[in-house]
């Protein structure tokens, strides 16, 4: 029988620790709020006390029970903390999704973006996404990474990194003391050769053709436009695509692509040749409201699709020779072969970065005047060279 009753417990106001019996105690606060402890002790191992619940939201009666059944399991060689903790663990699904949801507004927005987790979900999940993340061990990685580490390696890659991430992540709330994921299995799985990918480009001889070959399809105004400003400023496919009137200067011949919308997330600056402005002022037909110089023509208020410039060069025959991305590659070799422009010049004209990190901040300028010099002489190249003649490879 304890020493604690109902009203015994009402009429304690004095701060201090109340004994009930078997272990339970009563904790009462100065500031008149009460809570109970259980004492208990592991085999081998330390005293512990457990806070089990406020009072009265846990009733004595209750108190009780709850501190037997954990006094049962210190009894049996079971941690109640240990346990607890074991119940309120996360799985590796939720860990997962709460990964990519804490972590996608900082990504830069895309299709890579909105796809992160698929490999995850279609390889990882099934497998393992029911169990508690610190229930994981490196059987499991290897059971979902073995079977297509060589028949899809790339993918194979990919779903690693994202693994080993994501518990490093658990690791970081303490989910999880080791990452199973992490170089701890680099020797159960085989040695993959380099592979260095490289997106198919034109050469740049042909690109002028392949201007003339977009300009005369029957896409819509508003992706042939874009794709062809894409080529004139050798930007990125999202930047072309997102370009806002707001973030150009028309006075100063120049656009102006905020950091939010880069890869390098710097700002970066892009002169506008002649036929670019001539691009943007055949544009001024497309305004609609949006705020985007080239906006669907599908999806009323937002940009061209991920999708669209790419169905565009599948439409005039140029996918089988170049993707879009592959015309900033085309750029570089020109701006290589047929000019004396520097080094530095050629990057930063594909807003990569220069030199060193202690290079970078002592050099203050972006080299705008150069620039600008450098890509009125691809505009005017791709647009009046002798046309070297695209041949699509099939048909």
């Amino acid at each position: 029988m304890g020493c604690l009753t109902e009203a015994k417990i009402k009429a304690l106001h004095q701060a201090g620790r109340y004994r009930d019996g078997d272990c339970l105690f009563l904790n009462v606060t100065t500031a008149g709020t009460r809570s109970w402890v259980v004492r208990v002790k592991l085999r081998n191992g330390p005293r512990r006390d457990l806070g089990i619940g406020p009072y009265p939201l846990l009733s004595l009666k209750e108190a009780r029970i709850r501190a037997w059944e954990y006094r049962k399991q210190a009894f049996n060689g079971v941690d109640p903390l240990g346990e607890r903790k074991r119940a309120a663990m996360p799985t590796f699904q939720h860990v997962a999704r709460q990964y990519y949801e804490e972590n996608k507004p900082r990504w830069k927005a895309g299709r890579n973006t909105d796809q992160w987790l698929r490999a995850v979900e279609k390889y990882a999940l099934p497998v393992f996404g029911h169990k508690p993340v610190d229930r994981l061990d490196q059987d499991d990685i290897l059971a979902v990474l073995r079977p297509i580490w060589t028949t899809i390696p790339e993918t194979a890659r990919k779903l690693r990194q994202q693994l080993r991430v994501i518990l490093k992540w658990c690791q970081a709330h303490r989910y999880v003391k080791e990452n199973v994921a992490g170089d701890v299995i680099a020797g159960a799985l085989a040695p993959m050769p380099s592979i260095q990918a490289h997106h198919r480009s034109l050469p740049y001889e042909a690109v002028g053709a392949a201007l003339e070959r977009i300009e005369a399809s029957g896409a819509s105004l508003s992706a042939k436009l874009c794709l062809r400003l894409l080529i004139l400023t050798a930007t990125r496919s999202q930047e072309a695509r997102g370009m806002r009137w707001q973030e150009l200067d028309t006075e100063k011949r120049l656009w102006t692509i905020p950091a939010s919308r880069m890869k390098t997330n710097h700002e970066h600056h892009v002169p506008l040749s002649d036929e670019a402005m001539r691009v943007l002022d055949r544009a001024r037909v497309l305004e609609d409201g949006s705020g985007f110089v080239f906006p669907s023509q599908r999806k009323k208020g937002d940009a061209l699709c991920v999708t669209t410039l790419t169905r565009l060069l599948a439409t005039t025959g140029l996918l089988d020779q170049t993707v879009v991305h592959g015309f900033r590659s085309s750029f570089r070799t020109w701006s290589e072969e047929q000019t004396h422009a520097d080094f530095a010049v050629k990057e930063q004209a594909l807003a990569h970065q220069v030199g060193s990190s202690i290079e970078r901040a002592y050099t203050r300028t972006d080299l705008l005047t150069k620039r600008r010099r450098l890509m009125q002489q691809w505009s005017d190249y791709v647009t009046s060279a002798p046309r070297q003649q695209v041949v699509s490879l099939h048909g």
